[in-house]
């Protein structure tokens, strides 16, 4: 029955370690559940060549972005090398609050401090649900780095370090996928972000 009511979106968030898969992993999420988009950051670097502003990133000049930092804009952001990135509290409450679901790709730190806001933010408690995608093993996830072909030694042994930290916070997760192939990887996040729809809130 159509009661008329717009139902508040889903933010499904993903984490793992670097080398797990988890970009390929919510690029094809986003390719293949037409009803989930990828939540658009915001940074202060300039845009590369073909970027757009809004689509792929928001684009800020340096003074900008840290007047939004100090007006409390984000729900979280970082610096790195030099730029600065984050997530605006405005790209995700209306697309939430129009009945959008989203997926954010962020790391163990962005995670947790959009798990701490949905405690207190009311237009994000009851709609978030996370997930970690553990990788196979440390000796994969170094195999997979060194596949890359892009790090040098001093870069993979620094991945591998801030992996094995990340992998001691998958509990604080809503869900833990132990990474397999890619189709099971695929078929674990779609069935995880069906049964959040479907899920009675309280």
């Amino acid at each position: 029955m159509d009661t008329g009511i717009v139902q508040p979106g889903l933010l499904l968030i993903v984490s793992g370690p670097a080398g797990s898969g988890k970009t390929t992993l919510c690029e094809r999420i986003l390719a293949e559940e037409p009803s989930l988009r990828r939540v658009v950051t915001s940074t202060s670097r300039p845009p590369r060549e073909g970027e757009q502003d809004k689509v792929d990133y928001y684009f800020f000049d340096k003074e900008t972005f840290e007047r939004k930092i100090e007006a409390g804009d984000f729900y979280e952001h970082a610096r790195v090398h030099s730029n600065h990135y984050g997530v605006l509290k405005s790209e995700v409450r209306e697309k939430l609050a129009a009945g959008s679901d989203l997926l954010l790709n962020v790391d163990v730190q962005g995670a947790a401090t959009f798990c701490r806001a949905a405690e207190t933010d009311p237009q994000l408690q009851g709609r978030v649900a996370s997930v970690f995608l553990m990788p196979p093993g440390i000796e994969e996830l170094e195999r997979r780095l060194r596949g890359r072909g892009t790090d040098d030694e001093a870069e993979i042994q620094r991945r591998l370090r801030v992996a094995i930290d990340e992998i001691e916070h998958c509990d604080r997760y809503d869900y833990c996928i132990r990474s397999a192939s890619r189709w099971e990887d695929f078929e674990n996040l779609r069935s995880i972000y069906r049964a959040e729809k479907m899920r009675v809130r309280h």
